[in-house]
């Protein structure tokens, strides 16, 4: 697809893949995690439509800097595989200008990767939101099966993988929970590293301005030592965990 919704951009370090990247945010997730912090990304609707052109010209005035700074094009949402064929045009042509490219999805939508889309893409960027089916749709409203299923998928095609895992207390913390993440995740020969995000309130002022309650208001961000047991948890099971 030439064109699709794109809430907005930016250029990153670090966070979204290795170096300097340009990264794409796009409009609209079928999930409603408790602790998302951009609720302004849920609906196509808010988004507005650009081309792939469009996309590429605003991507080709960095070029150079991202490659100098080993990184690349990362497109991350709202939830990227909610317009599959408009990613899959701009990794094509962000492969075009010799870019490394990086997906930023959640795997709930993983079946509708097309395998040329996945050729497309250097790394995937996959959060497992949680092991225990019941926590997961209490989580996010969502099901855990696609998203191990996907998993299974990329490791089989010798994709690398990041996994992420948002740490929060009292709904994903839960030692079985997070020793089921791990067992799974230790399976996967193409997982390079996990990261353990401490859950944050940094996008309650856009609940707020949104006049959108935030379901997580009163729950704490994790202490020290809870994320320590939680990465100790991953690295027992010979993970490497950032």
């Amino acid at each position: 697809m030439n064109t699709g919704s794109v809430h907005s951009w930016d250029i990153a370090t670090s966070v979204d893949g290795p170096g300097t990247r340009f990264v794409l945010f796009l409009s609209g997730c079928p999930l409603r995690c408790l602790y998302c912090h951009n609720p302004d990304t849920w609906h196509m609707r808010d988004g507005h439509r650009m081309t792939v052109d469009e996309v590429a010209a605003e991507m080709s005035k960095y070029v150079r800097f991202i490659k100098v700074a080993g990184g690349g094009m990362t497109i991350s949402g709202g939830e990227p595989l909610l317009q599959p064929a408009f990613t899959a045009a701009l990794f094509r042509r962000a492969k075009e200008l010799g870019l490394h490219t990086a997906l930023d999805t959640s795997g709930f939508l993983g079946a509708r990767a097309s395998d040329e889309l996945l050729a497309d893409t250097d790394l995937v960027l996959l959060d497992i939101k949680s092991w225990d089916p019941a926590t997961y749709r209490r989580v996010t409203r969502g099901e855990v099966a696609p998203t191990l299923t996907f998993a299974r998928r990329l490791a089989d095609m010798g994709k690398p993988m990041w996994v992420r895992f948002v740490l929060v207390p009292g709904h994903t913390d839960d030692p079985a929970n997070i020793e089921g993440i791990a067992r799974f995740v230790s399976t996967l020969d193409t997982v390079e590293r996990v990261e353990v995000l401490p859950f944050h309130k940094l996008g309650a002022p856009k609940y707020a301005a949104l006049g959108i309650p935030f379901p997580l208001e009163n729950t704490p961000t994790p202490d020290a030592e809870l994320v320590r047991r939680v990465r100790s948890q991953f690295s027992d099971r010979g993970v490497p965990v950032h």
